[in-house]
């Protein structure tokens, strides 16, 4: 009997762990949401570095090897990443994380999205006519978006089906936790001029106006008529000027000189790898931005 059940441990003991779900995340938010509710359940590669412009990659032969082996690609969508994900997705030749299909994942498809239905026209700038992609600067949409992830998770994966909807569960939690503190510390704030229409949701969700955008158009450098026209319209007004890690400085610079406004230059996205805690450290940062 003894040796029974030895011969049965061993045979757990060598048998295979049960393999992660390969997830590939465009970015390194849709990372974090990935990691936060799968855990060591899955293993999470992302595509797009965290200090680039998602708008104006290409699509590179590393991002087709990753995305051929996926089992879930978890994008933002509403056409954040037209440029190049379309082009890598073909390269890879992988069916089942095609559009439509059970392992493509679109994180703006899962929650309604501020200034949907605009005219697509190509005058007007970088337009998204199907509404701000822009989405994961704002944690309780993120919140809504995790909770639907951990459903296709389970579906692929009914296995670890209870894991993943904890993960989600904890990741709300952490989010409602923080809301009454960001919003508070916001609540004074006069307004925010930003690059670009990058941090809408996060103004939405605290309840502050923005006062304008640098770029004269979605996606078109500033131009000096533009910064002139800026500065007279909101001179003598109080604000403070955010803008990203890669989006350059001349600009905001210009403006805070001439507005005599705090500026802040803060990380789009949480590191690749960065777990929930880290990316509600990131809102935390940008929160402390607007209230400067």
């Amino acid at each position: 009997m003894k040796k029974t059940i030895l011969a049965f441990a061993l045979l757990a003991a060598a048998a295979p762990a049960p393999a992660a779900v390969n997830v590939v995340a465009s970015t390194s938010s849709m990372g974090v949401l990935a990691t936060a509710v799968g855990g060591d359940a899955v293993k999470v590669t992302v595509l797009a570095p965290p200090d680039r412009d998602v708008h104006v990659l290409q699509a590179r032969p590393s991002m087709m090897v990753a995305l051929r082996r996926a089992d879930l690609l978890v994008a933002v969508g509403a056409e954040l990443e037209v440029g190049w994900l379309p082009a890598a997705l073909q390269g890879a030749g992988n069916g089942k994380i095609l559009p439509g299909a059970p392992g493509y994942f679109e994180a703006a498809a899962q929650v309604p999205l501020l200034e949907a239905g605009e005219a697509a026209d190509r005058s007007q700038g970088d337009v998204h006519p199907m509404g701000n992609p822009h989405i994961y600067l704002d944690p309780v949409r993120m919140a809504k978006v995790a909770e639907a992830l951990a459903g296709r998770l389970a579906s692929l994966d009914s296995a670890n089906a209870a894991r993943y909807r904890a993960g989600a569960a904890a990741f709300r939690t952490a989010v409602e936790a923080r809301l009454p503190g960001w919003r508070a510390k916001a609540a004074g704030a006069k307004g925010i001029l930003l690059f670009h229409k990058d941090a809408n949701y996060l103004a939405a969700l605290l309840g502050v106006p923005i006062l304008g955008y640098v770029e004269p158009l979605p996606g078109i450098p500033p131009t000096a008529s533009h910064l002139r026209e800026l500065t007279g319209r909101l001179r003598g007004q109080k604000g403070v000027i955010l803008f990203t890690d890669f989006q350059p400085g001349q600009g905001p610079e210009f403006l805070a000189r001439n507005l005599d406004w705090p500026k802040a230059r803060l990380p789009l996205e949480p590191a690749v790898g960065a777990s929930g805690e880290e990316y509600l450290k990131l809102i935390d940062r940008w929160v402390e931005g607007v209230a400067s």
